[in-house]
């Protein structure tokens, strides 16, 4: 299935692009993007709960130099679509900032002391 997604989108990406690739990097680029992507979710499916935190930290940073590049893509002198894709790099990656520490605010939370319980009542 994927396969036959890849094909149909071949001949899209080639035409899309004004000094188009040719198929053998096309390929190449998917080949990458697949295995970072399996790599990827091996990596974070055997993260402990406890360095769950920690991480989120690490990924907001990343997420934030994402910010950076999608501001100068999405202000600079692009194309349109080029623009468009900058956008919503943006949206994305302040989403998941936002997501981050709102996520680990809840998880600080947690590990607070209960004022009621504290006073003794």
């Amino acid at each position: 299935m994927i396969l036959t997604f890849l094909q149909a989108a071949e001949p899209v990406a080639e035409a899309a692009g004004h000094g188009a690739t040719s198929s053998g990097e096309f390929w190449s680029l998917i080949f990458v993007f697949v295995l970072s992507s399996f790599i990827g979710l091996g990596v974070i499916r055997r993260v402990s709960r406890l360095l769950h935190t920690p991480l989120m930290s690490l990924t907001n940073a990343i997420s934030a130099i994402a910010v950076v590049g999608a501001i100068l893509v999405a202000g600079g002198h692009y194309p349109l679509h080029i623009q468009v894709m900058g956008a919503i790099a943006l949206f994305a990656s302040m989403t998941n900032i936002v997501s981050g520490f709102l996520i680990t605010n809840r998880m600080l939370k947690m590990f607070k002391a209960d004022d009621k319980k504290a006073g003794g009542h």
